[in-house]
């Protein structure tokens, strides 16, 4: 069974959507209903509350970080040993 669904739209919404329907050959109904089931597929992997419980099970671990400056240093030396056809690999 078949539903109608109504969206307004202003001009240059419209406009821009008959283009897209058009360079693909296809009807402004179809173009839409397209975009709409792949936003339906392609939503949200997981829920916020799935997301937050990611979140703080890693905050509880500890992670071994160095100094950004040494980080900084080490790849600006990493970067200039590329560029340099002596330098190695």
């Amino acid at each position: 069974m078949s539903h109608r669904l109504q969206v307004l739209l202003d001009e240059d919404e419209i406009r821009a959507l008959r283009a897209a329907a058009g360079r693909e050959r296809i009807t402004v109904s179809e173009y839409v209903r397209k975009a709409l089931r792949t936003a339906t597929m392609e939503g949200p992997a997981s829920g916020m509350a799935e997301k937050l419980m990611v979140v703080r099970e890693a905050a509880r671990h500890s992670y071994p970080v160095s100094d950004p400056e040494e980080m900084e240093r080490e790849i600006a030396a990493g970067f200039l040993r590329g560029m340099d056809p002596e330098g190695g690999p």
